[in-house]
């Protein structure tokens, strides 16, 4: 019997139980994959990536299939996304495509995007990540596919931690990337990087490697690498020689440990937001109602009567919901948030990431988006005069 090489088999394990729970249904996603569904698979022409469509091509023959079942086929196409933020990103796009071909996955669509690093953006990677998911959104929307299959490993998860920590985010930053969230599904969270190299070695096909990610660690941390890759280079390998084999492992059950958690205390700010909501505002989500002229308005009752972290994820559930963008939205800007709740001496206008403002008024919270930014200054009824608030540091 021919030997089968231990990483490819994982992969496919891997791909194999992802398909099947699509082809099941369930509560996380949309399910119903039945014979002759789409799946896409995200493609770079990373190592990552390519070992993921090609145990994607290798599975789509036999979902489903058991001891009771002889399984149906599904079609596994690929999107290929070029951001055109490096010299021959148009070359690398192209390759990778061919590469999903050679692995008979079909379509194979490329897609160009324009990524905009703006006032407002989360940075360029940021920027990068918002472009490439509304152009998987659109690849899969065009062609119908059931899910979008996503390359990241476990040494992504643990990066994603680890940054997490670095900014100080909380518990849902620290909590890393979902396994599945609505079409997305990550079948590789619990395979190392070293693995998908195996899996690509076993099947014959080459794959691009980022140039900073060629970078000697000692270089990484003086060259204008994304902050991922100077995590990867530089910070993993220190904290791998001090502490030993297995961190990797231990910052990824960490963020499994941790999401429970955020979950479950998100759904709780959710149901305060919703009690704070003054009534009044437009159809939808009691969570994210808002003014017809677009403020989402709150009374400070409810908001101050809650324990800090439901109060204090409430608040950014609601500057989000008025326009601030996710990625530049700090914990400073939730300490001002809160100070206009439980510390409040006639504070002025709190100035938010994408030009949002907040003032408080009479018992109520008003968060204004850009567009509908108020006056500098109190309501006549309010008890102080106010405050020059400086801006807030990110």
């Amino acid at each position: 019997m021919a030997r089968v090489d231990p990483a490819l088999a994982s992969a496919r394990t891997a791909v194999r139980a992802e398909l099947g729970d699509l082809a099941r249904g369930d509560a996380n996603g949309p399910g119903g994959l039945g014979p002759g569904g789409l799946v896409l698979v995200a493609c770079s022409g990373g190592a990552d990536s390519l070992a993921l469509a090609a145990a994607a091509a290798l599975e789509a023959p036999r979902v489903g299939r058991s001891v009771r079942s002889a399984g149906f086929a599904v079609r596994v196409g690929a999107v290929v996304v070029d951001h055109g933020m490096q010299a021959g990103s148009d070359a690398v796009a192209a390759t990778a495509a061919a590469r999903c071909r050679d692995l008979g996955l079909d379509p194979v669509l490329v897609r160009r995007v324009r990524v905009d690093d703006g006032p407002g953006a989360a940075g360029p990677e940021g920027a990068a990540r918002d472009a490439r998911y509304a152009a998987l959104d659109a690849a899969a929307d065009e062609t119908g596919a059931v899910a979008v299959l996503l390359g990241h490993t476990l040494d992504d998860q643990a990066e994603s931690v680890l940054l997490g920590l670095a900014r100080g985010s909380g518990a849902r930053s620290l909590a890393g990337m979902p396994r599945r969230r609505g079409r997305y599904r990550r079948p590789f969270l619990g395979l190392r990087r070293a693995q998908t190299e195996a899996v690509c070695a076993a099947v014959g096909v080459d794959f691009w490697t980022d140039p900073t990610n060629l970078l000697p660690a000692a270089d990484v941390d003086r060259v204008a690498a994304p902050a991922r890759t100077r995590v990867r280079g530089a910070v993993v390998p220190v904290l791998e020689d001090a502490l030993g084999p297995g961190v990797v492992e231990a910052l990824a059950r960490t963020a499994d440990q941790l999401r429970a958690d955020a979950d479950a205390l998100d759904a709780l700010a959710a149901d305060l937001l919703a009690a704070a909501t003054v009534a009044g505002a437009d159809p939808g989500p009691a969570a994210v109602r808002r003014a017809p002229d677009g403020r989402l308005v709150l009374d400070v009752g409810p908001l101050a009567a809650a324990h800090a972290a439901l109060r204090r994820r409430a608040l950014r559930a609601a500057a989000l919901a008025v326009g601030c963008p996710r990625g530049t939205t700090t914990a400073r800007h939730v300490d001002a948030l809160d100070a206009l709740v439980v510390s409040w001496r006639g504070q002025g206008t709190v100035h938010l990431p994408g030009d949002a403002r907040a003032l408080r008024a009479c018992g109520r919270l008003y968060l204004h988006p850009a567009a509908d930014a108020p006056p500098a200054t109190l309501p006549a009824r309010a008890a102080h005069p106010p405050a020059p608030t400086p801006p807030l540091e990110e």
